[in-house]
């Protein structure tokens, strides 16, 4: 399905009231193996599909580019519950927001909202300007009342070659 192409200057994401952590919930850097399989396992459990793909590209980026990459699990009493990862592009103002989701459970409680203020301050202390995300439709009013702007849509697609 389309997804909404929305950007917001990282300066006014860093100081957002309301982007604090719930009580009991830690956030955990996503550096190795184990940490991707952290973060697989609240993607499938936010969106109920297989996490595969995911992992691996997890674990490619932190192989080439670990410096590019920045990968978050939120974990509560030892369970991941919301997951999401940034991508900085280098020599641009922009880094992209992806994957960012919360176990039902957990949703409506500020995580979604502390990974994306948690993901701009990074973001803020390694020189980026903006944040582009292309997000879905669950995702996309939460990123407007944050102070995003919609400059368009995207829709994304996974091409298998015939054979």
């Amino acid at each position: 399905p389309p997804e909404t192409l929305l950007v917001a200057p990282v300066e006014a994401l860093t100081s957002l009231p309301g982007t604090g952590l719930p009580e009991g919930v830690v956030l955990r850097p996503v550096t190795d193996a184990a940490g991707a399989e952290l973060m697989a396992l609240a993607h499938e459990r936010a969106f109920g599909t297989d996490a595969g793909r995911l992992r691996h590209q997890v674990l490619t980026r932190l192989e080439r580019a670990p410096d590019d990459f920045v990968a978050l699990v939120a974990m509560a009493g030892g369970e991941p519950v919301s997951s999401a990862r940034m991508e900085l592009y280098p020599g641009t103002a922009f880094a992209g927001l992806w994957g960012g989701g919360t176990v039902a459970e957990w949703r409506g409680r500020g995580l979604y909202r502390a990974l994306v203020a948690h993901r701009a301050a990074v973001a803020a202390e390694r020189g980026y300007r903006y944040l582009q995300v292309d997000a879905t439709d669950m995702s996309a009013p939460i990123l407007t009342r944050l102070g995003f702007t919609a400059l368009g849509t995207t829709t994304p697609y996974v091409y298998r070659p015939a054979g």
